[in-house]
């Protein structure tokens, strides 16, 4: 949001409007106001105005005007998780402030089960796993069933069976027990998550840049090294390109080819260099080589954006593969020392 500037007040829903004017009022007027909500009114108005962006002069205006209060024109605001968390300081504790901002920065959601909702599968269960079976049997009872199915999906399966087993016996849980388990996930797991959402910087453009042509890639990569060489720097160490798996072992390479799209491989092969090519042929069998070059052969002039968007792919299956552990794609020295 913050590149455009709101100023519209059609649309706008009763948060945003509420969130636009107790910015626009100030600390003290503010802190009166907080002073006199529930704790789920400051989360609503507060993730909403985290998240405000730019609003122009005008459109306060229009809302002081809107509840008949006439006020000069009180400039522009923006709204952002830094400037909402310095104004909730000056009004509450600190620690609740703290588990306002977790619940903001965490997953969306009004209700822990509304959160929980927004949390990766693979995520929630790699934190349940070492839960009682019985506690997992009552938060899969509690979110809805095609995300309690992929959970379920992604746990160990003997322990998945003990949660299958006492979620066939559970009777209705006692109001204690739920909300001992939902402060339990609240100050154990959302807090953790909330904590390592917060991702770096240089991180999260490395992956932006992964995604840009290689045109694009190289005429922003070329502006921040003259602005500042030492974040490009960063980011081309956090990068991994098409280049870079040239790096990968004869093994990695062989379960790469297994998962990859076979009509983009000639296409992506088609723009690589000599070495990265014949590091894929030295991995197929004579007749599978022999026939992949006929191929790249016979396709003729590729264009360069299908070239990248082929390579692209290549480079995104062997993230995912990684990700799953069944491959290495860090960017170790060549003469790192190995432990046998």
């Amino acid at each position: 949001m913050a590149g455009r500037v709101r100023e519209d007040a059609r649309g706008l829903s009763g948060p945003e409007k509420a969130a636009i004017m107790i910015l626009s009022l100030g600390e003290e007027h503010a802190a009166k106001l907080f002073s006199l909500m529930s704790d789920d009114e400051i989360k609503e108005i507060s993730q909403v105005m985290a998240t405000l962006g730019n609003v122009s002069s005008a459109l306060v205006e229009t809302l002081f005007l809107e509840f008949a209060s006439q006020i000069s024109s009180t400039g522009s605001l923006m709204g952002t998780l830094e400037s909402t968390e310095r104004l909730l300081l000056k009004v509450l504790d600190k620690n609740k402030v703290g588990g306002i901002m977790e619940d903001i920065r965490g997953p969306a959601g009004r209700t822990m089960w509304d959160k929980l909702a927004n949390v990766n599968e693979e995520v929630l269960a790699n934190y349940l796993k070492n839960e009682y079976p019985q506690t997992v049997a009552v938060v899969l009872s509690k979110i809805k069933p095609d995300h309690a199915s992929r959970v379920l999906g992604t746990l160990p399966e003997s322990f998945a069976m003990e949660v299958i087993m006492r979620m066939l016996r559970m009777e209705a849980v006692q109001k204690e027990v739920l909300d001992d388990i939902e402060k339990t996930l609240r100050t154990e797991f959302m807090s953790n998550l909330a904590r390592t959402n917060r991702r770096d910087a240089h991180e999260m453009m490395a992956e932006i840049f992964n995604n840009l042509d290689r045109a694009s890639e190289a005429k922003f990569l070329g502006a921040l090294e003259e602005r500042n060489h030492d974040a490009a720097e960063k980011i081309k160490s956090l990068m991994f390109t098409f280049e870079d798996l040239g790096k990968l072992t004869p093994q990695a390479i062989q379960a790469l080819m297994r998962v990859v799209d076979k009509a983009k491989l000639p296409i992506a092969l088609k723009g690589a260099s000599e070495t990265l090519r014949d590091l894929f042929f030295g991995n197929m069998s004579e007749r599978a080589a022999k026939l992949l070059k006929e191929e790249m052969a016979g396709i003729g002039p590729v264009k360069l954006r299908d070239v990248d968007e082929a390579q692209a792919g290549l480079v995104l299956a062997a993230k995912n593969l990684a990700a799953k552990g069944e491959i290495d794609i860090s960017r170790g020295g060549e003469d790192e020392e190995l432990i046998y």
